[in-house]
């Protein structure tokens, strides 16, 4: 019998590349690496029977060049609010076993560091967002003022987390992950945030 899953919300990812972010066109990183932390918040979710609501999952990766090279380092943190059940189907879901963009995704992954339960705290007010995954990692980052006022948008990037949306662009005020031999602490660079949404294929 086939699993039957689906999840959506908002996702961000920030990242220390410098200007507008190269790695989305499949391009190298303006560092000639890339460290990043990703998140998403799930508003409205499920696998099967079971209610994935209002969970969140952040990633810290390191990839050595061009993000399609993969060989990615990851470090994944499913939200302490998770039961047993919930973890296991978050597990499942963006580790790329049940299927879905996020097995593209994990396709780029050459390494995972570790995998832990943390207390976590996604905050959204309107163009901010804040993140916070325990005492290991924290994100800060504001859209882009465009003009008059508005959003600053970007859609139809081939190297995309949440395909098929359009991402607004935003600029970290303080990106941090420490452990796992992934410790950084920057600001003042690139990142995203928009919508998504995942299936089961």
């Amino acid at each position: 019998m086939t699993t039957q899953w689906r999840v959506e919300g908002t996702y961000f990812e920030a990242c220390t590349c410098k200007g507008a972010c190269p790695c989305l066109f499949g391009r190298d990183p303006t560092e000639g690496s890339c460290d990043a932390l990703v998140a998403w918040h799930i508003d409205q979710g499920s696998m099967d029977e079971l209610s994935l609501d209002g969970l969140n999952l952040a990633m810290a990766l390191h990839a050595p060049g061009n993000m399609t090279a993969g060989d990615w380092r990851v470090v994944v943190y499913i939200d302490a609010g998770a039961s047993q059940q919930q973890h296991d189907a978050l597990v499942q879901i963006f580790g790329g076993s049940a299927g879905g963009h996020p097995a593209t995704l994990a396709g780029f992954v050459g390494e995972i560091l570790g995998v832990e339960s943390v207390p976590m705290r996604y905050d959204i007010e309107g163009r901010q967002h804040r993140l916070e995954v325990g005492e290991v990692a924290a994100a800060s980052l504001d859209a882009i003022e465009g003009q008059n006022g508005e959003e600053v948008t970007i859609s139809g990037h081939p190297v995309a987390v949440a395909p098929g949306n359009t991402g607004t662009v935003a600029q970290s005020t303080h990106v941090s992950h420490r452990g796992y031999g992934l410790d950084w602490s920057f600001g003042g660079r690139t990142a995203f945030y928009s919508p998504f949404q995942y299936q089961a294929a």
